[in-house]
């Protein structure tokens, strides 16, 4: 994570201080340990995000990463698979920290959090997109947690971020041709990690 500077920049986000680079990264160190935690007989268990399984999970998130480092050198996000289904349960940390380092290196210089990408849901700021990044490594590493039974120490500020970035880019009602189920109903006083998944259509 060194290799990017960390300065601030404006984002519709909780922190406009907080650097979406450096908030994408710690939600990405925060995925990764989740998946470490997985247990070898859990590989193949559902997952909330029910077109995954918690091996095809992890794979999906390594394809994210490369998606990622792609989109901050200018490529073609398209032109890359969305999950890396050819990774072993043994290799997938390796491709996961190689995937990262690209990462590190193709978002390095502050200007790309002004430039504009386009992701397969259309062309957005560097900013606006490190945080919908963030948002799907954060809800993934719900989904794999709740699938393998564990509890992570939720960033409160990354959740916030997250949270955030889907009321904007999904509607409260139908969501035809989105990749989300309905919104679930919450209590207004739950836990902010669960506000953030129901909002993605999952029940917490």
């Amino acid at each position: 994570m060194t290799q990017i500077q960390n300065t601030p920049h404006a984002v519709d986000a909780p922190d406009a201080a907080v650097d979406p680079r450096q908030a994408l990264l710690k939600a990405v160190s925060l995925a990764r340990r989740t998946v470490t935690a997985v247990r070898p007989g859990q590989f193949d268990d559902p997952t909330p995000c029910t077109e995954f399984t918690v091996r095809r999970l992890a794979g999906h998130l390594v394809a994210v990463l490369r998606r990622i480092a792609c989109a901050g050198r200018g490529g073609d996000v398209m032109s890359l698979p969305t999950t890396a289904d050819d990774l072993a349960d043994t290799e997938w940390q390796e491709a996961w920290d190689a995937a990262v380092r690209e990462v590190e290196a193709a978002w390095a210089d502050p200007a790309i959090l002004q430039r504009t990408l386009t992701l397969p849901f259309g062309s957005i700021p560097g900013a606006a997109a490190a945080a919908v990044w963030t948002s799907e490594f954060t809800v993934h590493t719900w989904d794999i947690a709740t699938a393998t039974g564990q509890l992570p120490d939720w960033d409160a500020e990354l959740v916030a971020i997250s949270y955030a970035a889907m009321q904007r880019g999904l509607p409260a009602g139908p969501r035809d041709g989105a990749p989300f189920g309905a919104a679930v109903d919450v209590d207004p006083d739950a836990p902010a990690i669960d506000r953030l998944v129901a909002w993605c259509g999952r029940k917490p």
